[in-house]
């Protein structure tokens, strides 16, 4: 597993809110559900998105845009339209003056809109949860991305429109994963992009030593690994991987280590009911007494807390 797989994981879609969206313009839609994530896809029209904080983006057909949460963000056929739509957690659709719309705008199985047959098409996929691991991942990114159709070209964008509106056994999964691969299509082009100023981590997959120690980190993050442990799997001195890996990544190696493990940890501790010994194994430490001082040291609460933090959102 690699560095950008791995934390891929983070953002694993399941149950992820999903719709074809068909509008008649003038039309503007402001976004304010607080989710850490979103994936658009223009199939027909142009629409604009704009963040808060930023200047108004035009998207053609084929263009994908990610929008990274959870401030809001606007997207209309004109960015002097005014909203005519807000949506607020849980996906709620309501008027500016907070007349109810989800219902009155559904146009069949996962499609919403003013017109079944309207100009403008879209395709909007919705992370409404990231964990740890994927909290690193969207670290690194802009509030807004986009990947446009001139540059880049997806089989996964009609798979996907054509399933969406599909009705049928495991249909939410086979969406889910369809989503997650367009995600990672997205942003493996992007980050590829030589204009883009890919994070570190990404591209020191490429070095030969930092690389490889990545790697190993990724794969099997339960691992005994010392700086010595890596050095020799690797092939290198102690001193080659320690100053290779600073140099390419932007921390020591055992550093990265720790905060991946914990990142780890903290899913885990959110995703399941196992106790704090046994996700301590699966993330290299000793014991859960270990893995507890580590974590309150790195986020400034118990395991517990944190787990506990998740029951009561």
């Amino acid at each position: 597993m690699d560095a950008l797989a791995g934390l891929l994981e983070g953002p694993r879609a399941s149950g992820a809110f999903l719709l074809r969206i068909v509008l008649d313009p003038p039309w503007s839609i402001r976004v304010q559900d607080g989710s850490p994530l979103c994936l658009a896809v223009m199939l027909s029209g142009d629409a604009y998105v704009e963040p808060d904080h930023g200047d108004p983006v035009r998207l053609h057909p084929g263009d994908v845009a990610i929008v990274r949460g959870p401030d809001p963000y606007v997207m209309s056929d004109q960015p002097a339209t005014p909203p005519q739509v807000i949506v607020h957690p849980g996906q709620q659709c309501l008027t500016p003056e907070g007349v109810e719309l989800r219902e009155r705008m559904a146009l069949g199985v996962r499609t919403w809109g003013s017109n079944p047959d309207g100009p403008v098409q879209m395709l909007l996929g919705v992370y409404e949860e990231v964990g740890a691991v994927g909290q690193r991942l969207l670290d690194v990114l802009p509030p807004l991305l986009v990947v446009s159709d001139d540059t880049w070209d997806s089989t996964l964008i009609p798979v996907l429109a054509g399933e969406i509106t599909k009705q049928g056994p495991a249909q939410g999964v086979v969406l889910d994963r369809l989503l997650d691969l367009l995600l990672i299509s997205v942003l493996r082009e992007w980050f590829d992009r030589p204009d883009t100023e890919a994070p570190a981590w990404y591209r020191a997959q490429t070095h030969p030593v930092a690389g490889e120690a990545l790697r190993l980190f990724h794969e099997d993050p339960a691992n005994d690994w010392t700086l010595e442990r890596v050095a020799a799997e690797i092939g290198v001195s102690r001193a080659t991987l320690a100053g290779s890996f600073r140099s390419a990544v932007g921390t020591p190696a055992m550093t990265y280590l720790t905060e991946w493990r914990l990142a780890l940890a903290a899913d885990l501790l959110r995703q399941s009911d196992a106790t704090l010994n046994t996700v301590a194994r699966q993330v290299g430490y000793g014991s859960g007494f270990a893995l507890s001082s580590a974590f309150k040291r790195v986020y400034g609460i118990s395991p517990q807390e944190h787990r506990t933090g998740a029951l009561t959102h």
